[in-house]
């Protein structure tokens, strides 16, 4: 009953930018952690970024510096702003949240589909 849809993938130059968007919609009590993840050809998932319910940010330390997690509760939506991008950031990117559907049921996890972010001249 929970979905997640990402936005904002494409293709882009070294040194450009890009802004992913993730939306939540269906039955949603209360997200609480959240965190960006991506996947590039042959190597395994990686945690990019998590922004927990109060704000709390972590960053991968390849990314540090250069992307910026942020969320918006009043639209169930979280963002991951990338700046100077490189090719090494090229992957699909998923969106992951902890989502409580119900009063007496325990959040889980949600995924969503992904969106392909290619770095490239």
């Amino acid at each position: 009953q929970v979905q997640l849809v990402e936005s904002g993938g494409g293709l882009v130059q070294p040194g450009g930018s890009l802004r992913l968007s993730c939306a939540a919609s269906g039955s949603i009590f209360r997200i609480n952690d959240m965190g960006w993840y991506r996947q590039a050809p042959g190597k395994e998932r990686e945690l990019v970024a998590s922004i927990a319910n109060g704000g709390s940010t972590n960053y991968a330390d390849s990314v540090k510096g250069r992307f910026t997690i942020f969320r918006d509760d009043a639209k169930n939506t979280m963002y991951l702003q990338m700046n100077a991008l490189k090719p090494e950031d090229t992957a699909v990117y998923y969106c992951n949240a902890a989502v409580k559907i119900h009063v007496v049921l325990s959040a889980r996890d949600y995924w969503g589909p992904g969106t392909l972010v290619t770095v490239s001249s």
